[in-house]
């Protein structure tokens, strides 16, 4: 049986941002747990065929979650995302970056600030992040690297963790 669930991914050139929301068939605390628990992020934060694995978590304001995106070769792509304000279960932001597997931030590529909000809805939990770059320029390369479809791909993962998860 297939439900339908939200999915919506906007881009506004004005203000550099990219608001994605997405609804999950789950309540809302396991949904947090998925996002805020390397354990749990490294099953699903990805798109297919990727895999994610964790060098360092530290959820706190202050913290830092420190992982790579490998691909099926083997191939690692890092990223470090800086945890800022943390609000549990409801609300999180956070600085993300790529990265060296030693954490040192890549200036080549942009930085974002993600703010992350949960939500109940229904029986289902609803994630909208909202993406925000420091120009067009940062912002444009990220939809050319493929963000949407990209995003699409994890969260489906996401969708089928939360399921396995549930029974």
């Amino acid at each position: 049986m297939s439900i339908h669930l939200q999915f919506d991914f906007l881009v506004d050139k004005d203000k550099n941002t990219m608001t994605i929301r997405r609804e999950f068939r789950a309540k809302r605390q396991l949904v947090w747990d998925a996002y805020t628990k390397s354990e749990l992020l490294d099953q699903w934060f990805a798109p297919k065929p990727f895999t994610t694995k964790t060098k360092h978590m530290d959820f706190r304001e202050g913290g830092y979650w420190l992982y790579a995106m490998v691909d099926p070769e083997g191939k690692e792509y890092w990223g470090r995302t800086d945890y800022q304000k943390i609000n549990p279960i409801d609300h999180y932001s956070a600085l993300d970056a790529f990265c060296d597997d030693n954490g040192d931030i890549n200036p080549e590529l942009p930085r974002a600030n993600w703010d992350v909000s949960f939500q109940d809805k229904g029986e289902n939990a609803l994630v909208e992040t909202i993406v925000t770059y420091k120009s067009l320029t940062d912002l444009e390369t990220v939809i050319k690297m493929g963000m949407e479809e990209g995003m699409k791909l994890t969260l489906e993962k996401l969708d089928e963790l939360l399921q396995q998860i549930q029974g």
